[in-house]
């Protein structure tokens, strides 16, 4: 049974740090690219970052660059994502995903974040950055 566990989240106030995880289970781990998605209240889902872990091949919105970083550890099937500078605006439910397709690298390549293909989800972890 695949199974993605997000945790990590928290309260921070602006400027501070937080780094999620996301421990993945029940496929192999480095055959698929993993996506992190927001969620912030009467807000649409919104693509984050997403890594190709057996590339290192990395991706992330303009909205992140420069103060998240995506990174994954094999040994721990694990995908992190150290977020820096954080605004309130970053406020949101953090989710990862699965990418849907074992040949992906045409679609990543042409969206790293679409959420259509991202095939199994966790159930989300809340990120809260006070001013």
């Amino acid at each position: 049974e695949v199974q993605l566990v997000e945790s990590g989240g928290g309260l921070v106030q602006a400027g501070g740090s937080l780094r999620l995880s996301c421990a993945a289970s029940g496929f192999t781990f480095d055959d698929y690219p993993i996506g992190w998605f927001r969620q912030a209240p009467g807000k649409e889902r919104e693509g984050v970052s997403s890594i190709i872990i057996s590339a290192g091949t990395t991706y992330y919105a303009d909205s992140v660059k420069g103060r998240f970083t995506i990174s994954s550890d094999i040994s721990k099937n694990t995908v992190y994502l150290q977020m820096n500078s954080l605004k309130p605006e970053d406020t949101a439910v953090y989710y990862c995903a699965r990418h849907y397709y074992s040949d992906y690298v045409p679609r990543w390549a042409r969206n790293p974040v679409d959420p259509w293909d991202y095939d199994y989800w966790g159930q989300g972890t809340q990120v809260t950055v006070s001013s």
